[in-house]
Formats: structure tokens, C-alpha cells, sequence
């Protein structure tokens, strides 16, 4: 089986699978499927399996198992309805003070096809997500996400959609007689069935805080602010589908697909460079241009991708990046690539930028462009595609020289 490292995605080969969901014993957590629509929103509260409505879409997707450190899904994707675009799998905590801080590793597995290690030691979040099953064409993916929330089952629920009943209020004094209120609009119930005493109310869920966002063609760009500017280490890492596609004679060949990362920088002093490893140009991360390649997987046996740092604690020296892909060796096609990059600040909500346009033949992709907007770090999707570097450099402006290179 394949083990998909965070972000990493790969093709379910059966449209029924078993998902299995595992804890180490003695740790309790609550594990939550939902089925998503256009918009990433459910529909209503029937898009929601949990312990409370252990079978949803006509028993297309069962909890068919529950116990204190081991869920079961049973999913016939084949029977999924056609308009759902994303199943989502979630594990949460409950109480006061209640995170994954204290559980050192969540384990999720597709039955004979791919697992995830999940590591949360030391985690804030008292919501994860673990995983998303999502539609490719006619095909199902699945990609391991392990990002989180904070607020609970309550908060994650109602971001998807599904409107949460509240804790029931204590009842009122008795007052003179007057028209009944109508009735309020029926609400998902997520209190857990017992046969003990109920025990005090928990505290209200603490605001709703994000840590992942898509950037969209209608939602392109995000401001991220720090009181001292300095925003530590930014992770950029880009990632693809690293199955080989079929070349030669009836297909019997394969070719791996090499997809590059690289990135232009310029600082506030006019100095511009490209940091990529075509020329060996990998960067420096402590000097100019502070923006380093961390390697270069010429093989795709690396399934985390490929990464280049920022250091955030000089952002004020630099004034703006582009974060660009590649194809350097093959025909270009996008489709095939299910490429994604993301992007990741210390105390920000993680960026998701998915390289979603295929309609070019270009093997050059302007993906995300980071500004230095009074010491803000404004972020915008790109996913714009070229001839080449030099195409991509006039298109942006950065006035560099080129020249043929290897790798």
C-alpha cells in the first residue's frame, strides 16, 4: 500500500473501499464523514455521517463500526449521487480544554490501497481534517489534508453547511399567556446519545479559525498582517500526481511526470534573481534572496514534492515573489499533473492553490505571486501559463537575462 505524506494525493482503484480510522487505545475522538457539493458546502443535515446518523445517500456511505479508537466507513463510491464532488473526513475532541496536543499520531487507511499518518502531537486544534475522497472526471482521489480547526464538531460542521441544534436553554419562568413562538427550523442534534445524566453545558466553541483556504478564480487573493512584520519560516511546497503516464507502443512504456518549482524574487533594492534547479540556482535562505530550493525530485519517488522556504523574519528586504511550475521534460499537459501548490506561515491559515486551468499547451505556470504590501504579505492566485521563463519574466517585469540551462 502507499503511504501519502501531507498534501500527497493518489487514485482510488475500487469504488468500494473501507476506511478505516485509528487511535491509539484509550484516546476517545469522534469521526465524521460528510459528502460535499458545488461550493464545498453539504446540502443538508443527510450529508452528514456520525455516530448520531450512522448511514447517509441511501447506505452508499455507512458508519458501520464505532468504538472508542477505531471507526469504519463503508463507502460504494458507485453510488455516491453524481453532483456530490468530495467526501470529507474529520476527527474531533470535545471539553473545555480538549486538542489532539496529547494524541500522538492519527492513522487513516483505504483497505488495500493507500494509508496516512497523521502526526498531532503537540496540535492546538481541537478539529482535524484528515482526509478528502474528491471526484477526478470519472475517477475517485484521495488526498491526505491534516489541517485543522478550532471550536469542535460544532464549528467544522457549520462551516460545511450543516446548521447544529444548540444546547437546549433552561426553561423560562412561568409569564402570562401569549401566542406561541413558531416553530424554529429543524437542526442537526450532535449531542451523544447516553444513558447516563447529562453534564453541564460545555462552553461556547471559540471563533471559527480556518487553517486552510482555497484561492479561486472568483476568490483570488488574501492579506496576511504581523504586528513586527516578521513572519518566520514560509513553506512553499508543490505537489502532483506522480503516477507515470503511458507512452510507446500500445502504452507498454511509462514516462514519470518531472514538474519543477521555482520562484523570481526581487527585493526592495531593485536586485532580482530565479531560484529553480534548472542552473543549479537553488538559493539562499539567510542572504539574498532569502528564498531557497530545498532539492530537486528528478524521479517523483519523493511524494511530498518539492519545497522552497522563504525566510519570513526578512520579509521587510524583499519585495515581491512568484512562485512558478514547470514541466521540464515532456509534452505539457496540466490535466494529467493534478498539480497543487501550497503555502504555509506560522500562524496563518494555510493557502491551497490548485493548478486547475487545462486548456494550455505552455509548459510554464505562473501560479502564486506574494507582494510586500507595507509589510503585509498580500497573496494572489496566478495559475497564468507560458511559452517559457523569458515569456514569464516579460509578462511580470522582472527584467532578468536568459540563457539555455541544464539541470
Amino acid at each position: 500500500m502507499t503511504q501519502l505524506s501531507m498534501g500527497a494525493n493518489a487514485p482510488l482503484q475500487q469504488r468500494d473501499i473501507t476506511l478505516d480510522v485509528i487511535l491509539p487505545r484509550g484516546v476517545e475522538a469522534d469521526i465524521t464523514a460528510l459528502q460535499t457539493y458545488a461550493g464545498g458546502k453539504v446540502r443538508g443535515d443527510g450529508d452528514m455521517c456520525f455516530y448520531n446518523q450512522p448511514s447517509i445517500s441511501a447506505g452508499a456511505m455507512t458508519m458501520n463500526r464505532q468504538e472508542s479508537h477505531h471507526t469504519v466507513f463503508s463507502m460504494q463510491l458507485g453510488r455516491i449521487p453524481a453532483d456530490v464532488e468530495k467526501i470529507v473526513v474529520f476527527a474531533t475532541v470535545s471539553g473545555a480544554a480538549a486538542s489532539f496536543g496529547s494524541i500522538p499520531q492519527i492513522h487513516l487507511e483505504a483497505r488495500g490501497e493507500h494509508k496516512i499518518a497523521i502526526n498531532t502531537q503537540g496540535r492546538s486544534e481541537a478539529a482535524l481534517i484528515l482526509a478528502e475522497i474528491y471526484r477526478r472526471g470519472t475517477d475517485w482521489k484521495l488526498r491526505h489534508v491534516g489541517q485543522g480547526f478550532n471550536g469542535g464538531l460544532k464549528a467544522i460542521a457549520e462551516h460545511y453547511g450543516v446548521e447544529i441544534a444548540d444546547d437546549p436553554a433552561p426553561a423560562p419562568q412561568a409569564t402570562p399567556t401569549r401566542a406561541p413562538a413558531p416553530a424554529p427550523s429543524p437542526t442537526l442534534d450532535i449531542t451523544r446519545r447516553s444513558v447516563t445524566p447529562a453534564p453541564n453545558p460545555a462552553p461556547a466553541a471559540a471563533p471559527l479559525n480556518l487553517s486552510k483556504i482555497s484561492l479561486t478564480k472568483n476568490e483570488k487573493t488574501i492579506s496576511l498582517k504581523k504586528e513586527d512584520g516578521r513572519f518566520g519560516k514560509i513553506r512553499v511546497n508543490l505537489n502532483w500526481n506522480q503516477r507515470p503516464r503511458k507512452s510507446g507502443l500500445l502504452g507498454l512504456g511509462s514516462t514519470a511526470i518531472d514538474l519543477d518549482l521555482g520562484a523570481f524574487v526581487e527585493d526592495i533594492h531593485g536586485n532580482i534573481t530565479a531560484v529553480q534547479a534548472l542552473g543549479n540556482s537553488f538559493g539562499d535562505y539567510d542572504y539574498f534572496p532569502y528564498v531557497k530550493l530545498l532539492g530537486d525530485d528528478r524521479t517523483g519517488a519523493v511524494t511530498d514534492g518539492e519545497w522552497i522556504d522563504i525566510n519570513g523574519s526578512m520579509w521587510s528586504e524583499i519585495h515581491r515573489v512568484l512562485i512558478y511550475a514547470f514541466i521540464y521534460d515532456g509534452t505539457a499537459n496540466w490535466a494529467e499533473t493534478d498539480g497543487v501548490v501550497r503555502i504555509m506561515v506560522p500562524g496563518q491559515p494555510e493557502i491551497e492553490v490548485k493548478m486547475n486551468e487545462f486548456g494550455s499547451s505552455h509548459g510554464m505556470c505562473a501560479v502564486a505571486y506574494l507582494e510586500n504590501k507595507g509589510g503585509q504579505i498580500k497573496v494572489s492566485r496566478e495559475v497564468t501559463f507560458h511559452r517559457g521563463h523569458s515569456y514569464l519574466d516579460d509578462a511580470y517585469g522582472f527584467g532578468m537575462r536568459w540563457r539555455a540551462g541544464s539541470k
